[in-house]
């Protein structure tokens, strides 16, 4: 009985590690990693998704605006077994398009560049990129989740 609710809850099931280079190139608009399953239970996932996603502020005080934007997303339905005892690890490739401002988009421009810089320096405009992972794992309600935040190079 306690062994099936620990199942159901998810208690000693699946744990996700991503595995993630240190820094990443807006240029490139790819993302390589890898993700790392192990469990004390023999499990099966069903479903993979991942994402990177962009939390864009800008602002300062009660004025402060925050807004998210998925970056890119991949979804996977696939059966993978995850033994007991055992780390299993399933690479992937997430393409992703960068989300532009209009004040970076000016940025480009030689003539307005210093004005951008400017403006995104009294404005306190932030990025910070981050990668999430979650899993469905058959006969769990609870599902692992992994959020890692990743350092951009422009």
């Amino acid at each position: 009985m306690i062994q099936r609710v620990k199942r159901w809850l998810g208690i000693e099931g699946v744990k996700i590690e991503l595995l993630l280079p240190e820094t990443l190139s807006l240029k490139s608009a790819l993302l390589e990693g890898k993700l790392r399953f192990q469990s004390m239970n023999p499990q099966r996932v069903t479903y993979l998704r991942i994402a990177l996603k962009e939390r864009y502020s800008r602002g300062r005080g009660e004025e402060r605006l925050v807004d998210e934007y998925v970056l890119g997303a991949l979804e996977v339905e696939k059966q993978i077994d995850i033994p007991k005892g055992k780390i299993v690890e399933l690479p992937f490739s997430l393409p992703f398009v960068r989300v532009e401002s209009n004040v970076d988009a000016m940025e480009k421009a030689l003539l307005w560049k210093g004005v951008a810089k400017v403006a995104k320096w009294a404005n306190q405009v932030e990025s910070e990129f981050r990668v999430e992972a979650e899993a469905r794992i058959q006969g769990t309600a609870l599902n692992p989740f992994v959020r890692q935040v990743i350092v951009v190079k422009p």
